[in-house]
């Protein structure tokens, strides 16, 4: 396409973001841009989770010597660097992800806000997430997040068992666990448990527990996955002895039939959410919306009238404030081929588990519905996905093997 440039992880010349050349004519004719969203990436972690395979990195020393100040500094000039790309754009929602972003203080995540206000239009009602871990959980720091603008916490919990904990490396116990959801009750009105089921020697009794006790609790949304060993990750070197795949099932099949009696909507693959609570962020990810990530190792997706550009961030922290102090962000950058949207797109908006609008595949990817019209086909002669006019979305069945509903929609896939 011309625009693809990738820059090593070097000191070689950086990555040219020329904004004028995104402009241009090109292969396709989005009729709008979709809704933009803001992920920030803080990298750091008091201990790496042996089935983590996110970008974060263990502190090799003392809290206090965490490079807060630097890092916000980069963070700012990331931005805005990144501004001509998303000018005037509106931001509907703000995710700051890690790593564990609760490490930072209370007054490095204000002056990070206070950043994005100033640079950014945010939307009236724009929701703002900040992910914590219970080990790093301080009263006092809660409320001050929450005084800085942030209205959404998301907790990382993943068991209420506290030797399922220590097979997870996690920092903290049920007690501490307990006492973070306490306050986050206290402060916010919004915000998410993340839990995570076939764990290690788990049983289904285990796991129907650990649900009833998320529920007792009554948090807005709650995000529930299976632990699955990931690549490059401890776990995936040394595995646990995990649930055999009747079992892990068992525990989802128990799990779904639970949820929706306690209030619960399943609107997507592992989230849960009550009337009116359902995470916004995410879900502009799962319609193929535009977010911008900055941070180290963030990925982005911004959509010009005739062509979608990707982004990623220099991946290691050093190497990200080094070269974010020459302005030099971005390790890789490349416009989507047209014949890799029909896929991407499909590959989020099947996640949802009510589908998306008909009109929504043009809309995002500025191709007629007729493009994937042999993969739908195909999809629904084998009971996969159901569509009228106005919707499309995946089965019971659909959903129980939406990996193999998402790879019909790989170029080709229909055809075979």
């Amino acid at each position: 396409m011309g625009l693809v440039k990738i820059a090593p992880a070097t000191d070689a010349a950086p990555v040219c973001v020329d904004v004028a050349s995104f402009l241009r004519a090109g292969t396709l004719n989005l009729p709008v841009l979709p809704p933009l969203a803001l992920y920030v990436h803080f990298p750091w972690c008091v201990r790496k989770c042996p089935y983590c395979d996110f970008n974060s990195h263990e502190l090799t020393g003392a809290i206090d010597a965490l490079p807060e100040a630097n890092y916000l500094s980069v963070l700012r000039a990331d931005l805005e660097a990144a501004l001509p790309m998303i000018w005037g754009r509106p931001v509907v929602s703000v995710f700051i992800g890690g790593g564990t972003p609760s490490l930072l203080s209370a007054r490095g995540l204000d002056q990070l806000l206070s950043d994005l206000r100033a640079l950014l239009p945010l939307a009236p009602g724009c929701e703002i997430t900040l992910e914590a871990n219970p080990g790093t959980f301080e009263a006092a720091k809660f409320a001050s997040f929450r005084a800085s603008g942030v209205n959404r916490l998301s907790l990382g919990i993943q068991s209420f068992d506290d030797r399922k904990l220590h097979a997870l490396g996690r920092i903290h116990d049920r007690a501490q666990a307990l006492a973070a959801i306490e306050h986050a009750q206290r402060e916010f009105d919004n915000f998410n448990l993340d839990l995570m089921y076939a764990l290690p020697e788990q049983t289904l009794g285990e796991a129907q527990a650990e649900i009833e006790q998320a529920l007792s609790l009554a948090p807005p949304h709650l995000s529930l996955y299976q632990l699955t060993l990931e690549a490059n990750t401890v776990f995936a070197k040394h595995p646990p002895a995990l649930p055999d795949e009747d079992t892990a099932a068992a525990m989802h099949e128990s799990i779904e039939a639970r949820m929706a009696p306690a209030g619960y909507q399943h609107y997507e693959v592992s989230a849960y959410a009550r009337t009116g609570h359902l995470c916004r962020h995410n879900l502009n990810y799962w319609q193929f919306g535009d977010y911008l990530g900055i941070g180290a190792g963030a990925h982005s997706k911004i959509s010009f009238p005739h062509r979608v550009v990707r982004q990623v961030r220099f991946k290691q922290p050093a190497s990200y404030l080094a070269r974010g102090a020459r302005n030099d962000f971005v390790a890789e950058q490349v416009e989507v081929a047209r014949n890799d949207l029909p896929f991407e797109f499909m590959l989020n908006a099947l996640r949802l588990n009510e589908g998306f609008a008909a009109d929504l595949f043009a809309a995002r990817t500025g191709m007629p519905i007729s493009q994937i019209e042999p993969a739908l086909a195909v999809a629904e002669q084998r009971g996969l996905i159901e569509r009228d006019m106005h919707r499309i979305g995946p089965t019971e069945l659909g959903r129980r093997f939406l990996s193999d509903l998402q790879s019909i929609f790989l170029k080709g896939a229909a055809t075979k």
